[in-house]
Parts: C-alpha cells; structure tokens; sequence
C-alpha cells in the first residue's frame, strides 16, 4: 500500500561536505539493500511532489504506528535492491509529526546511523556504534583522498607517462591499484576506510598512495615453521638472519616477513600466544623494498615485481570483523585451489592460454594468523602487457576519464563495450567451465586481472589473470566425477566450509562474485557513466552468460550444470546478494547466523531476468 502525503517542497538539508554526502547516500542504500531494521520490508511507500520515500516506524511498521519514525527518499534501482537511496538525508519525524514535512532532517552519518540505531533490538545497539566508527574511519579517509587526488595522478604520470593503457608490465601495473585504491566498492559503502589507521599509516602503507617501504622480519626457529618444500622453495631475494644482522641465527632460524605495521602489541600478542616470544627474534634491520598492491596486505618486491608477497596485518576492513590477518589454512586451500584450476584449465583446449594464475604453492607459517606469509610468484612474459585488475576499470585516470576508455583506445577501437564484451564472453567461458566440474571461485573484480597485448598486425588478445582461490565452494560429488583422481580428497581441504554436497552454495558464490561483481556491476557502472543504456547493457550481460550455459549444456535433468544455471540464476525470480555490512559489523556471528561473514547472504531483483525481457 502507498499512503500519499501532502504535496510538500523536499526539505532542505543543511549543507555537508561532497564527501560525506556521498557516503551516506552509499550507506542508506547498503542498509536498505540488506534490511537493516526493516528498511526495506517493514516500511511504508509514500509519495511526494518530489518522488518516492520509505516511511519505517515503531512497532508494526504501518503507516500510523506512533512513536519514533523516519522517512528514506528513494528511486528506482535494480542493482542489487529494488530501490536505492534518492537523497544523503533521512527526515526523523517528531511525536507529533502531522505530515512528512515535520521533523528534523538528518544529513550526515553521525545523526543517521544513530537516528536508526533506535530502531534495532538492543542487543545489536553496539554493532551500530561499531559502524558508526568504521564510518568515521571511512570519511577520514575520503577527505585524504580527495584532498591529495592531485598529488597522486601526478606522481603516478611522472613515474609511468600519462597514458594509462601504455602502463604495460606488472611493475606499472600497480600504478592501476593506485587508481582502484580510490575507487568505491561496488557494494560495500565503507571499503576505503582500514581500522585503526591514521593519515600517516595510510601515507606510508596504502596503495592508493603508491608508495614504497621496506619490510620487516622475524627470525623463526625453523622447527617452528611450517615450509612445503623447505627453504630452497623460497625465492632468491629471501634474506637469511645473518643478511638482516643476526648472523648467529643463521644455522638454527629462518626469516618470515612481517609487515611494519604489525609491529608492536599485535606482534608480542601473536609471539605471546605462539609460544615464540623467547624463541623469535625480530631483526633490528629492515629488508626488500615492497609497493602495496591493491589488497594492502600483498606487497610487490620492487626488484622483482613479479613476486609478491602476502602478510598479515593488524587491521580491518570490509567490515571489522574482516581482519586482514593470514589463517594459515587459508594458505593451504590456496595452494589446492591454484593446483584445480590449472588441473581444469589444462583439460580444456579451447581455454589454452586464455586463463593464467599466479603460483600460490609457496607459503610459511609459524601456526598464527599473524605469523604467516604467502609467496605469489606471476607468471612470466608480460612485460609488454596491460595488467589491470578489474577493479581498476571504473576509476579515473589522471585526465580524468575511466580506465576502460583509455584500455579501449589503445585495444579496441575505441569501444568500451567492445572491451567489456570480450572480457564477459571469456570470464562467462571459464567460470561456467568451472560450475561444469563442480568448481565456485571467490575472484572478485580484485582477484582478477585483464591482461591484454597488441599483436604486430593490430589484433588484441585478452587474457585472464587468476590469483587468490583460498575460498572456494565446490561440489565434491561432482568434482570427482568429472576429475576422477585428479581430484583433490575432502581431507585436503583444511576448512569444511569449502566442501558442498549440493549447487546452493555454488550458485549463491557465482552470483555474488562473478555475476554481480565482475559483470552486473559493470553494467550499472557504464550506464552511470553514460556510456550506453542500462537495457543494452544487461542485455550484452545476459546474452554472454546465456551463450556460456548453452556451452555448457542443459542436460535432461534439474541437477545438470547448466540447467542449474539457468534455473539459479538467468532465469531465478531473485537472486542471492551479500550482506556484507550485517554480517562484517552490524551483527555478531550468534545474531546473523552467518557461518562465514563473507558469504552471508539476501535477496535482490533478477536484473539478468528484466533484461531477457522475462518475469
């Protein structure tokens, strides 16, 4: 039901910084896509002179429930949620409110996260003022960025030229994390902002300031680490303890890097708690000149850009629950990840060369989520080309035009669409050839990279490049049917949450990662942009996607990859969506439910369905 006020001017709000501005509005539309307090199913629609608003009140929610009440301006969005956030305002009416004119106006994220605040059970009161903090932390930030924008885009112009799509080789290509690092995420309102750093921190750690550090180390006993392989597997550049002035160690301990800003408290706790506190010695000398790549925690090895190198940090972000610490089983399901996917990819002649990943085999541990460390070794050969995660393509370039137009001129013609259509038609190739052996990958638009050359007669290969398969979700049944023994046992996968014995969890992670993520968000992102109609758009994400499951096969049955496909997602009436901030930080696991924060899901509109022109 749509109860209709009087006609009434939106009220005017006093004025905020563009900053917060834009975050609240991403924050209303978060909290309204994941319901938080009911946003979405317990408010009422009322219509104004200037459009749509969501009234939420007390009790039942009805239109004259009394008490505490708030009204949200929204518009019609399909992304995701039905309605996304029209204005960076809630209007909280009074007790005697008569109209929805009535009542304070609410414009930053102080006044709105506490105003529905008073909404929630008490039990959750805190997961708000958690957010609140992650909030403040976030808007630090966006001003940082903001105010330095300049000052980056020009040192990166100086260091790599100023044409974006000539910063070929992996040592330029971290110049395109400098420019994702500035960039929102697609779903997540407060992805810029890190727990607990400051502007200093974040200047001399943060890859959206590109800079350049050394690491630290720690000197193990080496019955203390775990090292498939021993030390010969880590790579050349690896000091000893006598290289970082601990000669006397030397014989007895190896070194495992820690990054500088995991010193300190968090280092002593995580000695404390290891039992190491007598037995490691943290060397007085840095060592290895490292840039942050885009997920901060990885570090790239300036000599040797094609070797990064994964540490923990005593941070968070993505939620505060999110901790940007190594559980060293994680490690482990990396290495098997990376090993099945080249197993798949090996079987598959039509994707020979297409689909590379980085070498993840190589890890050490000292059995502490704060004692560990990944060497991810790229393949080899592209100095001459573009790397570029996919979630550079959205952010600006120094003259401020979008990445991808840039990447289109040079490779495709001019044609942005031209880019994105052979991207989703490989993407949509391989993710679905995976689903067919019982695979879901977690490679969001930050664990993907486009790789793309120009051959001498003026073709464009794209490649992908694969990295980071920790958290998969795999249908074990299937898995060896269509593997046989080159499937990896149950056994080896070290967190249970990764072994499925049906599709949800599969379709649930394709939607979430590769549909909506690294295709629908896309989709949204260009027509924002104006660089096509959303309705071409999606028709240009669902027909790559059907053509992908057509590859696949439907099958006789149900239970067959593609009919599940179909089924599941082109043609679901809803489709699943994260619920990242509920799950991260509103809520504690005991609230949600959620047995892992980073797959815990709602519901959204079927965007592919509306676009097939289908209900």
């Amino acid at each position: 039901m749509t109860t209709t006020a009087a006609p009434a001017a939106a009220p005017v709000a006093a004025p905020v910084g563009a900053d917060e501005s834009a975050l609240l509005l991403r924050v209303l539309s978060a909290l309204l896509r994941e319901d938080v307090v009911g946003l979405r199913t317990r408010s009422v629609p009322v219509e104004r002179s200037d459009g749509r608003w969501l009234r939420l009140a007390d009790g039942d929610g009805g239109a004259e429930s009394a008490g505490n009440a708030v009204l949200l301006p929204v518009v019609d969005d399909g992304f995701q949620c039905a309605d996304a956030a029209r204005l960076p305002m809630l209007l909280r009416e009074s007790d005697s409110a008569t109209s929805a004119t009535d009542g304070a106006t609410l414009t930053t994220v102080e006044e709105v996260v506490g105003a529905l605040r008073d909404f929630t059970d008490p039990a959750d009161r805190s997961g708000f003022d958690d957010f609140l903090v992650e909030c403040r932390q976030t808007l630090t930030t966006m001003r940082l960025h903001t105010r330095t924008d300049d000052e980056v885009t020009g040192a990166l112009t100086e260091r790599h030229g100023p044409a974006v799509a000539d910063w070929t080789g992996l040592a330029a290509g971290l110049g395109h994390d400098t420019l994702a690092a500035r960039l929102d995420h697609p779903v997540y309102p407060t992805a810029r902002g890190r727990s607990g750093l400051d502007e200093v921190q974040l200047r001399a750690y943060a890859p959206e300031f590109h800079p350049t550090f050394k690491l630290r180390w720690l000197a193990v006993p080496h019955e203390d680490l775990t090292l498939p392989g021993g030390p010969t597997a880590l790579p050349d550049s690896w000091p000893t303890p006598a290289q970082l002035g601990l000669p006397e160690l030397d014989r007895s301990h190896l070194a495992l890097p820690v990054h500088p800003l995991s010193l300190g408290a968090p280092l002593r706790e995580a000695l404390r708690e290891s039992g190491l506190e007598d037995r490691a010695v943290l060397a007085d000398r840095p060592y290895l000149d490292v840039v942050p790549t885009l997920s901060m925690r990885t570090v790239a090895v300036c000599d040797d850009p094609g070797l990064h190198i994964k540490v923990p940090l005593a941070t968070a972000s993505l939620g505060l629950r999110n901790r940007r610490t190594i559980k060293p089983r994680t490690l482990v399901n990396g290495a098997i990840g990376q090993r099945l996917i080249e197993t798949v990819a090996a079987r598959e002649e039509r994707l020979h060369g297409t689909i590379l990943h980085a070498d993840e085999s190589t890890y050490l541990h000292a059995g502490h989520e704060l004692l560990a460390a990944l060497c991810r070794r790229y393949p080899a050969g592209l100095d001459s080309s573009a790397v570029v995660p996919m979630a550079a393509l959205l952010s600006r370039a120094p003259d401020g035009r979008l990445v991808i137009d840039h990447l289109a001129d040079r490779f495709y013609g001019g044609d942005p669409l031209a880019l994105l259509d052979a991207c989703l038609t490989l993407l949509f190739d391989w993710q679905t050839t995976l689903f067919g052996y019982g695979i879901a990958l977690e490679s969001h638009q930050q664990n993907i990279s486009l790789v793309l050359d120009r051959g001498a007669a003026g073709d464009t290969t794209l490649r992908l490049l694969f990295k980071d398969n920790d958290g998969p979700r795999i249908h074990h049944a299937r898995l060896s049917e269509t593997l046989g023994a080159d499937a990896p046992a149950p056994s080896d996968f070290t967190d249970p949450r990764i072994l499925a014995d049906g599709d949800r969890a599969l379709t649930d992670l394709f939607t979430t990662i590769t549909v909506h993520l690294c295709a629908g968000a896309y989709a949204f992102g260009l027509a924002r942009h104006g660089h096509a109609p959303l309705d071409t758009l999606l028709g240009l994400v669902r027909d790559r996607l059907a053509e992908a499951v057509e590859r696949l096969g439907t099958g006789p049955g149900p239970c067959e990859p593609g009919a599940v496909l179909r089924a599941h997602v082109l043609d679901a009436p809803s489709l699943p969506v994260k619920a990242m901030v509920s799950a991260g930080t509103l809520l504690s696991k005991e609230r949600s439910g959620a047995a892992d924060i980073n797959k815990h899901y709602t519901q959204g509109p079927n965007y592919l369905r509306r676009a097939g022109g289908t209900r």
